[in-house]
């Protein structure tokens, strides 16, 4: 299994859990740091290694109403100040080439979206600026249908590149997580990730928007960690109802570190 290296975090190697965890979106630049804070003293508190996340745009969107965020510009100034202010990498979402260029000036991790993982461009030209790029498995993508898509990145000779699970497609309105996604995806030699809230959502299962039943989240996360994933991804906020953007998957901040102490604990035992 190979090492990647965020920033100054090496990660992947079989060796440990990772996090990445923070609201679904960006709100306000107050709350954003705040959850931020919270989630990285968790970490530290268990000797989990942390990465922030939060989105600058939601582009993916059930109706043309729904909150997208910030936007590129201010989006980006926000997360480069939390980077400073808590001293820790930063992740976020790119949905075109032309978002490349400026996120890769402050994110230390590029995430390309499971609705555009095949989008030949946009993985390619993430991979070249030679950051680290997470990309999530489309729902409607085969585990071993990923090894094209580290095959697109590789050719551009940046080794810092994961998967990640979020489940998939069942029927309308609803996901499941294959555990067979793990070993198959961990057999590409690469770091994998598991997205313990997105996977628990219910697309468009709210009509204009989505739902979710974050009930199951702990449940697919000590899964997924007996399985032997490297990393989690989770979104987490201080009261998921009022939350701007996939509030009913989110994981609230109090039940975080119950949750995680018990997946380090899994993690020891299946790693040794």
């Amino acid at each position: 299994m190979k090492t990647v290296q965020i920033k100054d975090i090496t990660v992947g190697g079989g060796k440990g859990l990772f996090v990445l965890a923070g609201p679904c979106v960006i709100e306000d630049y107050d709350r954003t740091l705040a959850i931020g804070k919270r989630a990285k003293e968790i970490c530290e508190r268990l000797g989990v290694p942390y990465i922030f996340k939060a989105s600058f745009d939601k582009a993916n969107r059930s109706s043309y109403g729904s909150f997208r965020g910030p936007g590129l510009e201010e989006g980006l100034k926000i997360l480069a100040s939390i980077k400073k202010e808590l001293n820790v990498p930063v992740v976020s979402d790119i949905h075109s080439i032309e978002q490349i260029e400026p996120a890769a000036e402050v994110l230390d991790v590029l995430q390309i979206p499971a609705f555009l993982c095949r989008q030949t461009d946009l993985v390619y030209g993430a991979a070249k600026t030679g950051k680290c790029v997470n990309v999530k498995k489309g729902q409607f993508m085969a585990p071993k249908d990923m090894e094209n898509v580290l095959n697109k990145m590789k050719e551009t000779g940046n080794e810092n590149l994961m998967l990640t699970e979020r489940g998939f497609s069942f029927g309308y309105n609803n996901l499941v997580v294959d555990m067979r996604s793990f070993p198959i995806m961990r057999s590409f030699d690469y770091p994998v990730i598991f997205d313990a809230t997105h996977s628990v959502q219910l697309p468009g299962g709210a009509g204009t928007k989505s739902s979710g039943n974050r009930e199951f989240v702990p449940n697919l996360a000590r899964a997924a960690v007996a399985s032997g994933v490297d990393g989690l991804f989770f979104e987490v906020h201080d009261n998921p109802e009022e939350a701007l953007s996939d509030g009913p998957n989110m994981l609230y901040l109090d039940q975080f570190e119950a949750l995680l102490r018990d997946l380090v604990a899994i993690d020891k035992i299946v790693k040794g």
